[in-house]
């Protein structure tokens, strides 16, 4: 299957102030494995951006004022994001927000999930991990996902860390000691090859006798004194 980690920042926090999007981000994964190919663009959102978010992501009107609109870029986006899903951290801010650069450029599919699935890791981080903080730092954290090269928040950078977070909730790798080796396949490709090697450490501990007796009273009352298919000899 082929994923969108994806990320925005934008010029606030709500669109119905007139907010903009003014950076997008996405980080490619096919089969559960980052492929190295990515989407990334700056926007000019033609107002002020809030004090507020410039502390958050570092980012001017000034530093956006010759990049282009969304409208000029959201055929390549749409092109890139197409026929996958879209894992979003708080889908709800970035998908609202993306809709409404459809909304008024008038795009005849005006909505995001009109051109990709969209999983919201935050709602699958409060179902994995009830009453504990879930924000992309805590994941990274609690996930063991280095982010010591992220001084400000930006859509790239979010999105490569929220691509690691997931692979990492989703099939244990907090677990393992991942080192993945990116082999360029030939000068001017845009495609990369993942190694990732293992180096596991496995303990095996005997059951001791207190616990093989638990486990026994923990049948019979399971069983009610009928036969159990655990105990049942192959």
């Amino acid at each position: 299957m082929r994923q969108i980690a994806l990320d925005t920042e934008t010029t606030g926090i709500n669109t119905s102030d007139g907010h903009r999007v003014i950076e997008i981000g996405c980080v490619e994964m096919d089969n559960r494995r980052i492929t190295g190919r990515e989407y990334h663009c700056y926007l000019n959102p033609g107002r002020e951006v809030d004090e507020g978010a410039t502390r958050v992501h570092g980012l001017t009107l000034d530093d956006l004022r010759d990049k282009p609109v969304f409208e000029d870029v959201a055929d390549e986006f749409m092109k890139f994001i197409a026929d996958s899903e879209l894992i979003i951290h708080n889908a709800k801010f970035d998908v609202g927000f993306l809709d409404n650069e459809l909304q008024l450029m008038t795009h005849k599919k005006k909505s995001i999930e009109n051109h990709a699935l969209v999983l919201d890791t935050l709602a699958m981080a409060r179902g994995m991990h009830p009453g504990k903080k879930n924000s992309l730092d805590a994941l990274c954290n609690r996930y063991l996902i280095d982010r010591s090269g992220r001084q400000v928040h930006g859509a790239l950078i979010d999105a490569d860390l929220l691509a690691k977070v997931y692979l990492a909730m989703t099939g244990g790798q907090e677990t393992l000691n991942l080192v993945e080796k990116n082999l360029n396949q030939g000068q001017g490709s845009d495609k990369k090859i993942i190694k990732t090697d293992l180096n596991l450490s496995q303990v095996y501990r005997k059951a001791a006798t207190s616990e093989l007796e638990a486990h026994e009273l923990f049948l019979d009352k399971m069983t009610n004194g009928s036969g159990c298919l655990w105990r049942e000899k192959p």
